[in-house]
């Protein structure tokens, strides 16, 4: 079955990019129909769909995040990455990546990685 990884720093700085990695195994980043994508939840709150790269490489992001959020890809590595830029405390959570036929719903996600943004 699909598995899948997440991976990198687990403490950022206020105003700095933040920068994580999904690794997939059992499954392809580019499988027709289906989408990658990143959900965080931020303590005392429920899950935020942040957003997700479809297998044709398209992007598609919250509107609440957009002008912070990039999303890409390496295919060579069966890797998608998540940059999320001038992250504040408000930043700080528990973050997904997932995989599924939806563009905001999943069928196969990773364990999650702790951020935390603080100086």
């Amino acid at each position: 079955q699909v598995q899948l990884q997440e991976s990198g720093p687990g403490l950022v700085k206020p105003s700095q990019t933040l920068s994580l990695t999904c690794t997939v195994s059992g499954g392809s980043v580019t499988t027709n129909y289906y989408y990658c994508g990143w959900i965080r939840q931020s303590p005392g709150k429920g899950l935020e769909w942040m957003g997700a790269i479809r297998n044709d490489g398209n992007t598609y992001y919250s509107l609440s995040l957009k002008t912070r959020t990039s999303i890409s890809r390496d295919t060579s590595k069966n890797q998608f990455t998540l940059q999320l830029s001038s992250v504040t405390p408000e930043d700080t959570g528990v973050y997904f990546c997932a995989r599924g036929r939806d563009l905001t719903r999943y069928d196969a996600w990773g364990q999650g990685t702790q951020v935390t943004v603080s100086s």
